[in-house]
């Protein structure tokens, strides 16, 4: 965060995925805020280091997504395993690793031959 932050600012970032686990209205009260200060009104000016915050803690998230995937394929049968991968698979996506599709494109001969151009006066 490149800007200057109030040091309730600051304490408010620093307690949002921490003790108040996402919660703003508890992030608030934990940097010490009034009860009379609105937390839309601390999230709207603070909303890009919420972004970036939270892109961050996604990332953070990522390894436990990839050892849930490894756990299901450990043990297939146990429930909520369809549950478990669709979250894992949503948190993958989301840090970035997703799902690569591959193209394999195969000629009997190298050369193919391209329509004639056509000259602007046609």
């Amino acid at each position: 965060m490149s800007r200057n932050l109030t040091e309730k600012q600051q304490k408010f970032l620093d307690v949002l995925f921490e003790e108040a686990r996402g919660n703003p209205a508890t992030a608030r009260k934990l940097a010490g805020y009034a009860d009379t200060v609105a937390t839309s009104s601390i999230t709207s000016v603070l909303q890009d280091e919420i972004a970036d915050i939270t892109k961050k803690f996604i990332s953070s998230t990522a390894t436990k997504a990839a050892y849930s995937m490894y756990e299901i394929m450990s043990s297939p049968t146990d429930l909520g395993n369809k549950e478990k991968m669709t979250a894992a698979k949503d948190i993958l996506d989301r840090s970035g690793f997703t799902k690569t599709d591959k193209v394999e494109v195969t000629s009997s001969s190298p050369l193919f031959i391209l329509p004639p151009k056509k000259d602007e006066d046609e």
